[in-house]
């Protein structure tokens, strides 16, 4: 599409209490350029000013609408329902205020629905962790580049992308099929938006270019809704728009209906899970709605999702309660997926979960090497600069591949490179039941990859392992680091004068490390620590 076709697209963003940020949402919005006849902002009754802000935008904008409502929806839906009443362009994008739309967006969706005459056109979404900038791809490797799809029946794995913002839609297809969001009260109003359009079966194109930024601020005052999980009401919330998406995607296609409860059991339910938290009481009425709702499940559903969902819903539906081991089960939700010992065997030496929940796990002597839950722990070897690590074997299946080196790789939480150590031998454990090796902790080494990357403060790091068998295949984890592993530590050094380094375990159980080498190093760090328990005080 050249510069100089009509304006075709009008963008809705919703706000609610944002008037630090909604400026810079509709700022990405009207920089899309004259392919965006107009920006409808609707302020949903908001109390701290942001009425105000986009009215004083719109003074200056004449493509800016503002759409004032009298009364809070108490959600997200009821607004974009009338940002959809209001515009009239012949297509529709959404926006939430704290969110961002990168350069282009708006015309490549439009390039592909007009030329695969598609009511739908798709294309990348990141979530971008902030202050660090670091970007994880949403359901990456779901989509292919410049495909079409003539119908979602044909590609049910497309559940799995219950966003709304990261499309676009043609306004006459929304309006012939009657499509909107649930109003109110109705959190995850977009599952159900989402599962509405599939249902319609439109053609949908794909593009490669990044269409959306989703920003994530774990550290605000007001967190999003998807991140506020303080009591179960969130979980609840999200059951029931999952429950209603599974019931619209079901009675349109079977296929969809079934790809829709295992994305549940592959996705939703072990996110939660591996997020349980501490809280007794909230432990348990997690559990009891959670075994509720996967009574109603079809067992069609629970044997075509992978091994480790299905082994997670048989020890859901075993307990009747919490079980004792139940830390042990949020590790095996984590990604990656570790199960930790003990390993107990049933009749005929089946492995099963445990002596007390003899739930078999099906399917396990079928996992390639690479797929196996294994569990690799890091304590502290040697000197300062030091791993002791050790690769538990898995019911055998390790010492049937045949385990021979391990290496370290270090990922920035920043993005860029990460960075490779060289690969160390692995020899049987004392007590036989796995493989030890000590490894360089080379802290000195990381700090300067990160300096020549740009980062000149504190570095966060994650570590990950890499397991090679004898068939020069590679496991790759995350290792779990011991008590003793975790303490800060101080480092003379020649380049810098003192390097600070602080192990610690991540909220999924894995080994992360922050760095801060010399003086600016050292007063990021504590910067740092005063922001994160700031965060905490906040958060309790």
């Amino acid at each position: 599409m050249s510069s100089t076709h009509p304006p075709s697209v009008s963008v809705v963003v919703i706000a609610y209490n944002d008037a630090g940020l909604v400026g810079e949402a509709v700022t990405s919005a009207l920089a899309q350029g004259p392919v965006v006849a107009e920006v409808i902002a609707v302020d949903d009754a908001s109390a701290d000013g942001t009425a105000e802000a986009l009215d004083g935008l719109a003074a200056v904008h004449p493509r800016l609408k503002v759409v004032h409502r009298t009364e809070n929806s108490g959600g997200c839906g009821t607004p974009r329902n009338d940002g959809i009443a209001a515009a009239t362009s012949p297509y529709v994008l959404f926006l939430d205020s704290d969110d961002v739309l990168p350069p282009g967006a708006a015309e490549a969706l439009v390039r592909a629905a007009e030329e695969h005459r598609a009511p739908v056109a798709v294309g990348a979404c990141v979530r971008r962790e902030l202050p660090q900038h670091h970007d994880t791809p949403w359901v990456p490797g779901l989509y292919r580049h410049g495909e079409v799809v003539d119908r979602p029946a044909d590609r049910p794995e497309l559940v799995r992308d219950t966003l709304c913002v990261n499309k676009l839609y043609e306004r006459s297809f929304l309006e012939k099929h009657g499509i909107r969001f649930p109003d109110g009260r109705f959190t995850y109003e977009d599952f159900v938006f989402t599962a509405r359009v599939l249902a319609a079966a439109p053609r949908i194109a794909v593009v490669e270019d990044l269409v959306y930024v989703w920003h994530v601020r774990r550290g605000a005052a007001q967190v999003s809704i998807s991140l506020d999980r303080k009591d179960v009401s969130n979980w609840r919330s999200r059951i029931e728009a999952h429950r209603t998406a599974a019931r619209i995607l079901t009675e349109a296609s079977p296929e969809l209906g079934l790809a829709c409860q295992v994305k549940f059991l592959e996705y939703d339910l072990r996110m939660y899970l591996r997020e349980l938290g501490s809280d007794p009481g909230y432990r348990a009425d997690w559990w009891a709605l959670t075994r509720d709702y996967l009574a109603g499940f079809d067992e069609a559903a629970v044997e075509a999702s992978g091994a480790h969902a299905r082994w997670i819903v048989r020890v859901l539906r075993a307990a009747d309660a919490p079980p004792a081991d139940l830390e042990r089960l949020t590790r095996f939700a984590a990604e990656p997926p570790r199960l930790l010992p003990p390993y107990a065997t049933g009749p005929g030496g089946r492995p099963v979960w445990s002596d007390a929940l003899p739930v078999e796990l099906d399917g396990l002597e079928e996992l390639p090497p690479a797929a196996l839950p294994v569990t690799v722990e890091a304590g502290a070897g040697a000197g300062a600069a030091g791993l002791r690590i050790r690769v538990h074997d898995l019911y055998g299946r390790l010492a049937e591949a045949g385990p021979r080196t391990v290496r370290l790789r270090f990922v920035s939480r920043s993005g860029g490179e990460p960075l490779l150590d060289r690969p160390v031998d692995l020899r049987p454990a004392a007590d036989g039941g796995g493989w030890t090796c000590d490894v360089p902790f080379p802290l000195t080494a990381v700090a300067s990859a990160g300096r020549r990357q740009g980062r000149r403060g504190m570095q966060a790091w994650g570590v990950e392992i890499d397991v090679a068998f004898a068939d020069g295949t590679v496991l790759a984890t995350a290792p779990r680091p011991l008590d003793a592993l975790l303490r800060r530590r101080a480092l003379l050094s020649s380049r810098y004068g003192v390097l600070l380094a602080q192990p610690y375990r991540t909220a999924g159980g894995s080994l992360a490390l922050r760095l801060a080498p010399g003086a600016a190093g050292a007063l990021s760090f504590v910067r740092n620590r005063l922001h994160r328990a700031r965060a905490s005080r906040a958060a309790g």
